[in-house]
């Protein structure tokens, strides 16, 4: 991917990736450390006891952060095939005789493309984490 689209597309997900944790995953960890305090204070149950009851104030962040990097993962998944199917246009017109010039003009339009609609979806990708996560988190 071009430099500047690929520069372009990681300061979108980085601007995501920061709201949901500021938002979202902080608090989610606040939540787990506090409860963790909460089994350790506990003196009359076993160790045993106290490592599962961490491990239950640990499962909604987990399951947050296992969320997020799953769509995050989907998402780049798309943003490649998308992008390979680009090459694939390009060395196409190479191997029929097109100009050299002319193809990297034309991949280059294509992944610009395939990095607008890319950034399109993140609003919605957010909004569908985010109502996510805050059902992990009740």
């Amino acid at each position: 991917m071009a430099e500047a689209q690929q520069s372009r597309m990681q300061e979108a997900i980085d601007s995501m990736v920061q709201g949901l944790e500021r938002e979202n995953i902080r608090k989610m960890q606040g939540n787990m450390f506090r409860c963790s305090a909460g089994c350790c204070e506990n003196n009359t149950a076993s160790m045993q006891q106290v490592h599962h009851c961490i491990e239950r104030c640990h499962a909604p962040l987990a399951q947050a952060q296992a969320v997020v990097t799953k769509e995050l993962e989907r998402f780049q998944d798309r943003l490649a095939r998308c992008t390979m199917h680009c090459n694939d246009k390009a060395k196409d017109s190479l191997d029929s005789g097109s100009k050299e010039q002319q193809v990297k003009q034309q991949l280059e339009s294509c992944v610009t493309k395939c990095v607008d609609d890319h950034v399109h979806l993140i609003p919605s990708m957010t909004k569908k984490m985010k109502e996510t996560l805050a059902a992990i988190a009740q």
